[in-house]
């Protein structure tokens, strides 16, 4: 579906992509492991302040990521390819469970809202480069305007998972945070492939 101002067709595919790439339910334990010694007040802020890092990490990728890829001479599909590859990898890392989790030395010397959760465990290289590939494929305001409005809602969950974290936790445990997280693999490896197949063809095409 798609309007003068709005695409929902790419407001859903931006959405979903960053979904599974960031993985709201797999960042509630790894939260909590890094906040276990703040109370509740000092913990919603943390989430609000990881939030606000991944966010403005994400729409400066958005604004300055193709004047990057132009000036080192990298064409899109290039990119597109190897956000493909990229973003294969993080599925398999999701399907095995080999991701690697922080430790909680970062409390001591750093804010944890900004390094390890608003980066790069929320705003990692994925979610990056599948930002900039979404970019590429704007075509006029109604996908520029659900882009941003997908990285604002996806933000919106994001922020929900970690503020009501507690709550959630309790709610499906770990094993149901297992099981979304290998899910979410699986997702994320058919969009993988989707995006190297789509590569593919715009080089054949082109060529």
């Amino acid at each position: 579906m798609m309007s003068a101002i709005f695409d929902l067709r790419f407001f859903l595919e931006v959405f979903v992509t960053l979904i599974v790439i960031m993985d709201p339910p797999g960042t509630i334990p790894l939260f909590l492991a890094l906040t276990g010694g703040y109370d509740a007040k000092h913990r919603a802020r943390l989430a609000w302040q990881a939030t606000a890092v991944s966010f403005a990490v994400i729409v400066a990728f958005a604004l300055f990521g193709r004047s990057l890829l132009s000036y080192l001479h990298v064409e899109v599909p290039a990119m597109q390819a190897a956000g493909g590859l990229l973003l294969l990898l993080v599925a398999l890392e999701l399907l095995t469970g080999k991701q690697e989790e922080p430790t909680a030395q970062a409390r001591a010397k750093t804010n944890v809202a900004m390094v390890p959760l608003g980066t790069p465990l929320l705003a990692g290289p994925g979610a990056i480069v599948a930002t900039i590939v979404f970019v590429g494929r704007i075509e006029g305001t109604s996908r520029a305007v659900s882009l941003a409005l997908a990285v604002v809602a996806v933000h919106a969950v994001l922020w929900l998972s970690m503020r009501f974290s507690v709550m959630i936790y309790r709610l499906i445990r770990e094993n149901g945070v297992e099981l979304v997280t290998r899910i979410a693999g699986l997702l994320l490896s058919a969009i993988a492939v989707q995006l190297v197949a789509d590569a593919i063809r715009t080089f054949i095409r082109e060529g």
